[in-house]
């Protein structure tokens, strides 16, 4: 047993799934954020379990060769990154590397080729949507990221993520706060105002959206709000949308039902393979535009569509994926829980002309398997579900309409490798496998699998 606050030397042999390095000191696997693999340290040992312990680096003895120096004045204090330590081409392969773990380890799977992950041309500065927590007291107002597992705002005037537009919002906004006198949110005594800061920017037109999220709108100047935000505006991106969002419940969620613009417009546009989109407040809309092209090529090569087929896309948010196949496709039905959403997939279908396209409001693991029961067999299923998978009835309903061919799009390698040992059960075999580097210096992975039925299954 390992003791707490006592210092040990290890060697760091591999990661984590959420990219902290693991060594081993007497057996016991001790999880160490921040150090990379190849690292020989003497680490203080902060939390000790029945088969684990977390460490704190004291000391590099021995650098790894993938060792570099994170170009963030916050890294270590931020949870935003957890990679920016090693060089681009390492955090490559260990995102490879965690695909591979999780299908041998958790699918079972032998002699699965994944390929090299597909690597970003932009891996600094690539979000188009960032999310600042607002805490404090009243005039001395701060915001930023959470520091790693906790809510303890860590503040910051730049993220080397996201665009400037994001960060100079934020220090607009404090400032206009702490000028007003306007309290932050407090989650613990559920009193104030300010809660967060949401900036989204498209980067195929230049606009922007601010999304104020409050507590009460009331003590809000909203005249003095907006010439605040406008006077920040750059070459890049202008802000045609100011928005307040209204939270009054005791809960940590970004967003809350309540929309008021209060200047331009409820929505910006951007595009993706030269499709328009519709992004609102509550929009899922990927965060990495570029990436977002390859990841969307990926899974239409592996949909291997001529036009011909019905393509029923699973977990569909904006339609993206739907509206993008939908040129090399007979017909696309897109599924999604979120009614914002549905309306956004609606309206980009319509403002785009696309007229083979048709979503359904509802839970994909409860329309899934009403589809199959009324007779729908379409020739390709793309899901793309949230990190907690696929449910028990999406399978089976995939598993019942038998399409040709089934592709996967995951955010969380762990749950991608349990549905597809579910998915082979039903007669599938995994042909490719293609992760894709959508959030650079973060150890999240994304991935696009193809599978198809096998001939011969008799199921």
């Amino acid at each position: 047993m390992l003791i707490k606050n006592k210092i040990y030397e290890t060697e760091i042999t591999s990661y984590t799934s959420e990219g902290s390095g693991v060594g081993r000191i007497d057996g016991i696997a001790v999880f160490v954020p921040m150090a990379s693999c190849g690292d020989v340290l003497r680490v203080k040992i902060i939390k000790t379990a029945k088969t684990y312990a977390v460490g704190k680096i004291e000391e590099i003895i021995k650098k790894s060769p993938h060792r570099t120096d994170a170009p963030c004045a916050f890294y270590e204090k931020c949870g935003g990154c957890t990679l920016m330590h090693e060089s681009y081409a390492h955090q490559l392969e260990i995102k490879k590397q965690q695909v591979e773990d999780a299908l041998v380890r958790l699918g079972g799977f032998k002699d699965i080729c994944v390929e090299d992950t597909l690597s970003s041309c932009v891996p600094q500065f690539y979000r188009n949507k960032m999310v600042f927590p607002i805490g404090g007291e009243k005039g001395n107002a701060i915001g930023g990221f959470y520091a790693p597992k906790s809510h303890r705002i860590i503040p910051l005037n730049s993220c080397l993520l996201g665009e400037k537009l994001a960060t100079d919002a934020l220090c607009a906004v404090l400032k206009y706060i702490n000028e007003e006198k306007i309290a932050p949110y407090n989650e613990e005594t559920h009193t104030g105002t300010v809660r967060r800061l949401m900036i989204r920017t498209a980067k195929n037109t230049g606009e922007a959206m601010a999304v104020i999220s409050v507590k009460n709108e009331k003590p809000i100047n909203k005249e003095k709000l907006i010439k605040a935000l406008l006077d920040i505006q750059n070459e890049k991106y202008r802000f045609v949308s100011i928005v307040i969002n209204v939270n009054k419940e005791k809960n940590n969620l970004v967003l809350g039902d309540k929309n008021i613009v209060i200047y331009g417009k409820e929505s910006i546009t951007d595009t993706l393979l030269g499709i328009k989109f519709k992004i609102s407040p509550h929009s899922f809309f990927q965060v990495n535009p570029v990436q977002t092209e390859k990841l969307y090529q990926k899974a239409i090569e592996f949909a291997s569509l001529s036009g011909k087929e019905t393509v029923l896309d699973l977990y569909c948010g904006a339609g993206t994926i739907s509206l993008a196949c939908a040129e090399n496709a007979k017909k696309v039905i897109g599924v999604e829980i979120v009614s914002e959403a549905i309306s956004d997939a609606q309206f980009n279908a319509e403002n785009n002309n696309i007229k083979n396209a048709e979503f359904i409001l509802g839970e994909a693991e409860k329309i899934a398997p009403s589809l199959a029961k009324d007779g729908i067999k379409p020739d390709v299923i793309i899901v793309d579900p949230p990190r907690k998978g696929l449910d028990d009835g999406a399978i089976g309903a995939i598993g019942e309409m038998m399409p040709k061919r089934v592709v996967y799009v995951s955010c969380n390698p762990s749950t991608l490798a349990r549905d597809l040992k579910k998915l082979t059960e039903f007669g599938y075999k995994i042909e490719k496998v293609q992760p894709v580097d959508m959030f650079s210096q973060t150890a999240h992975v994304e991935c696009v699998v193809r599978l198809c039925r096998n001939e011969h299954s008799s199921i």
